[in-house]
């Protein structure tokens, strides 16, 4: 049978507290009665001796064994509390006060007798009992003389039969037993009240298992499961389990979305892809089928007409699958980020310049403003020139002739902010939130004969996140559009 965490401390706590309630009792007995023993003997020590100087019947050495025993008797009346025994050199009873039919032995152990005597303050000291054949009891002696020769022991039990008698009915009277009942119900009590604090604190912790074994039930799915609310507590470690547990559970939870998200999103893309693949592909196979089949049939012209066309799709399917990669490559985390100090100014200048040749077709100005920018920055520059780069693409394929893309250099406290501007065909509310998405096209994208992907916004924002940026835009349809990143300023 499998023992909950509460039952399993109950049962401990329940055979501890029996067994250190029973070890306690046994102690505070032995060490009462140690104690009782051990005053009662002290106070009566010298009984025997007192007896023995002032009784004349001893004090001369000499007994008489009739007298000795109604002196006995009579002095057991005044002290129903005592024995008296006459026992001579060698321990054999003589003479007592008590009942000869009580009396089980014939002779006492000399050597506790001879110890009391030579070390009274070596007390307790326990006798052999005459009344008993194996029972002990304290006592007081003293020797009896009769010049120099030793006559005998003068031997007194304290808390002789009596004395027994009267305890024992002491002990069975009702009141005790009464104090004795409430001193155990009172033991019960703390015990219970000691139960009730190990469910009180246990209780949170089976909550906490039993709904973690209900979410392993459903596989960790928390929309089939109502966790509790736990307080982040400091103070309270249980508390800060609970709430622990249910932040990672969300965590767990948001993750799997994120998974399947991911997951939905790159069977999207590559269904896109696998369009976008195919058309250069098949476009590159034709015309090789046809040169193949035709031959010597193609004149030189028509043969460089088909080469170039194979050529330029070609091209197309290297930068697709080129971007591909490229976007996998930043998903997956794998990228090295090379931080170094440098003059944003001279890089934004070198991208214009690329750039420039494209831009006159179009009949498109491209400026930086300002013209002098003598910013120094902390970034990584080959992404961020990928960033730029990917930025004025998308700038010039969306701008009309005669339009006019800028990159606006601004600063903002210790980061600057860099914007690739542009007068064209803009964005729609209802696309801004989605165009980051891979292969995504807006309603209004403009075609063109340029080729590309449809990857480079995508891109464009992982590498921005990697420097630890992020890609803002600004749009509004038929006006234009503003992309905008901010990079880390050094000061010189």
């Amino acid at each position: 049978m499998k023992l909950s965490l509460y039952q399993r401390l109950a049962l401990s706590v329940c055979c501890a507290f029996i067994i250190i309630t029973s070890l306690l009792f046994y102690w505070s007995n032995s060490l009462a009665e140690h104690s009782k023993f051990q005053a009662e003997q002290k106070l009566h020590n010298q009984l025997a001796e007192h007896l023995a100087h002032d009784n004349p019947l001893l004090q001369d050495g000499v007994y008489d064994k009739k007298a000795l025993k109604n002196l006995f008797h009579t002095l057991m009346l005044l002290g129903p509390a005592f024995e008296f025994y006459f026992l001579d050199p060698a321990g054999n009873i003589i003479t007592y006060s008590a009942d000869a039919n009580k009396i089980k032995r014939k002779k006492v152990e000399l050597s506790p007798l001879v110890n009391l005597i030579a070390n009274p303050n070596t007390v307790p000291v326990f006798g052999d009992d005459p009344r008993h054949l194996n029972k002990k009891k304290i006592f007081s002696a003293a020797p009896i003389y009769h010049g120099e020769n030793l006559q005998g022991y003068l031997y007194v039990i304290i808390g002789g039969e009596i004395y027994d008698s009267i305890f024992r009915q002491v002990k069975n009277d009702k009141h005790l037993q009464q104090y004795g009942a409430l001193f155990i119900g009172a033991l019960l009590l703390l015990l219970l009240i000691l139960l009730a604090v190990f469910r009180y604190f246990t209780a949170p912790i089976k909550q906490l298992a039993r709904e973690m074994k209900r979410l392993k039930a459903v596989k960790f799915d928390q929309t089939k499961v109502t966790l509790s609310l736990w307080e982040n507590e400091q103070s309270n470690e249980v508390h800060m389990l609970g709430a622990t547990f249910n932040t990672m559970v969300k965590q767990i939870n948001q993750q799997f979305s994120q998974l399947t998200e991911n997951d939905r999103i790159r069977r999207e893309l590559l269904a896109h892809l696998s369009h976008d693949l195919r058309t250069p592909l098949a476009t590159m196979q034709g015309y090789i089928e046809t040169m193949v089949m035709k031959g010597d049939l193609l004149t030189a012209s028509e043969r460089i007409d088909y080469l170039a066309t194979a050529q330029r799709n070609g091209m197309q399917l290297k930068r697709l699958i080129d971007q591909i990669f490229e976007l996998a490559h930043l998903e997956d985390g794998q990228v090295t980020v090379n931080l170094e100090t440098f003059a944003i100014g001279e890089l934004l200048h070198d991208i214009l310049a690329k750039f420039s040749l494209k831009a006159k077709e179009k009949n498109i100005s491209l400026s930086l403003q300002p013209q002098q920018c003598r910013f120094i920055v902390y970034s990584d520059i080959a992404k961020l020139e990928r960033i730029i780069t990917n930025l004025l693409e998308n700038a010039i394929r969306h701008t009309n002739k005669k339009g006019e893309i800028a990159i606006i250099v601004s600063q903002l406290t210790d980061r600057i902010r860099v914007a690739v501007t542009d007068n064209g065909s803009g964005i729609s509310k209802e696309d801004i939130a989605y165009i980051f998405d891979a292969r995504y096209r807006a309603s209004n994208a403009i075609e063109d004969s340029s080729p590309h992907a449809g990857l480079g916004l995508a891109i464009s924002q992982k590498l921005t996140k990697i420097l630890n940026s992020e890609l803002f835009v600004e749009s509004k349809l038929g006006q234009g559009s503003s992309f905008s990143l901010s990079l880390q300023l050094v000061n010189h």
